[in-house]
């Protein structure tokens, strides 16, 4: 399995690594800083550096069922296992991705606890993002409060951190769950969870921020019916 340097910090950006096997335009490492997709978070792109200062881009990144983390490379490449390497994330995007990923930790978690709504859906973008609740009786009041409580969150500026559980301890913790029908990944026999310090932890395996101080202010911006309790909301953070 390739050693996923995210799984316990999220902030590494880039790593030296050593490749272990090349399928095509897909090279696999001992361990990447890569993110490779998973909880509505698209896959991190960015660079290869080989031995030479040559760079080659990642277009995309995947987990295959045995654990092993291919990096997909643009362009041709006479690259070799055993070879080493730098891989180096798009920080710029990595981070935006990482913004809306950890907001939507604030808002499904007040969505839980004050309205019983569980997630059915998420899509983390750049630019904004979106989720699905099962929520009923969504009102234009309900979107100001929804917006009070989760700026207020921000503001409070809550360290973020992650960590991991066994399996067997996770089962134990049903306050982990923000949707019943996505399982968290488990690695190695172990359930990430991110911890927001004094508001809330759940089980994740995709990237936050260090803080909720770095995410600026919220706003939704719109929202739809997708079935008779199903809302999905649009989301924007604003600096």
């Amino acid at each position: 399995m390739t050693r996923r340097l995210y799984w316990l910090d999220d902030h590494c950006h880039q790593t030296a690594a050593r490749i272990v096997a090349v399928a095509g335009n897909e090279v696999a490492c001992d361990q990447t800083c890569f993110y490779p997709g998973g909880g509505g978070q698209p896959p991190d792109q960015g660079f290869l550096i080989n031995q030479g200062g040559g760079r080659v881009a990642v277009s995309s990144v995947r987990a295959d069922a045995g654990g092993i983390v291919w990096h997909q490379l643009d362009g041709e490449t006479n690259l070799e296992p055993g070879e080493p390497v730098t891989l180096k994330i798009d920080t710029a995007r990595r981070t935006a991705l990482a913004r809306y990923h950890t907001v939507l930790h604030v808002l499904n978690t007040i969505v839980l606890r004050d309205y019983s709504g569980w997630i059915t859906g998420a899509q983390i973008g750049v630019d904004y993002s979106r989720i699905d609740f099962n929520l009923s009786g969504f009102s234009p009041e309900l979107r100001a409060e929804l917006e009070q409580k989760v700026n207020a969150v921000l503001e409070a500026d809550h360290p973020i951190r992650a960590y991991t559980l066994p399996e067997e301890d996770f089962a134990n913790r049903p306050d982990l769950l923000r949707t019943l029908e996505a399982k968290p990944p488990v690695i190695e026999g172990r359930v990430r969870i991110v911890e927001i310090t004094g508001f809330d932890a759940q089980a994740c395996g995709g990237t936050h921020l260090p803080s909720t101080a770095g995410l600026g202010r919220f706003s939704i911006t719109k929202a739809e019916n997708k079935g008779k309790q199903n809302k999905r909301l649009y989301v924007r953070l604003h600096f």
